[in-house]
């Protein structure tokens, strides 16, 4: 994927996300939330934990799919993004979860809940 193509197939992964989480209870608070060194997809609320969402868009499998692109550094870098996120609006309770697309059909969709910790 190529430039506007690529972001346009990144901003409806993130819808399809976004709609997909609020359909299971998740209140969106927050898109794309950025500081330097890191960016954060999504956060939610879950009842009273702050979550903190990636999202994944692969359209082959090649390398492993959607969840072997989460590295260490991917990891940390959203990290990173949740604690100025947390020192900004106070901290609460959260999780690192991850939503894999494997195309943009909803039947495509796997949620990973506390994909990943900050520890």
């Amino acid at each position: 994927m190529t430039g506007i193509l690529a972001q346009s197939k990144g901003a409806a992964g993130e819808q399809l996300a976004a709609d997909y989480l609020q359909g299971r209870g998740l209140t969106l608070i927050e898109r794309n939330f950025r500081v330097r060194g890191g960016e954060i997809d999504l956060i939610c609320r879950d009842g009273r934990t702050t979550v903190f969402v990636e999202v994944r868009l692969r359209s082959r499998g090649n390398f492993g799919g959607a969840a072997a692109s989460i590295t260490a550094a991917k990891q940390a870098r959203l990290i990173l993004a949740a604690r100025h996120w947390l020192l900004r609006h106070g901290e609460t309770p959260c999780r690192f979860d991850c939503i894999l697309l494997d195309g943009l059909e909803p039947q495509n969709i796997e949620w990973l809940r506390n994909a990943f910790s900050a520890d």
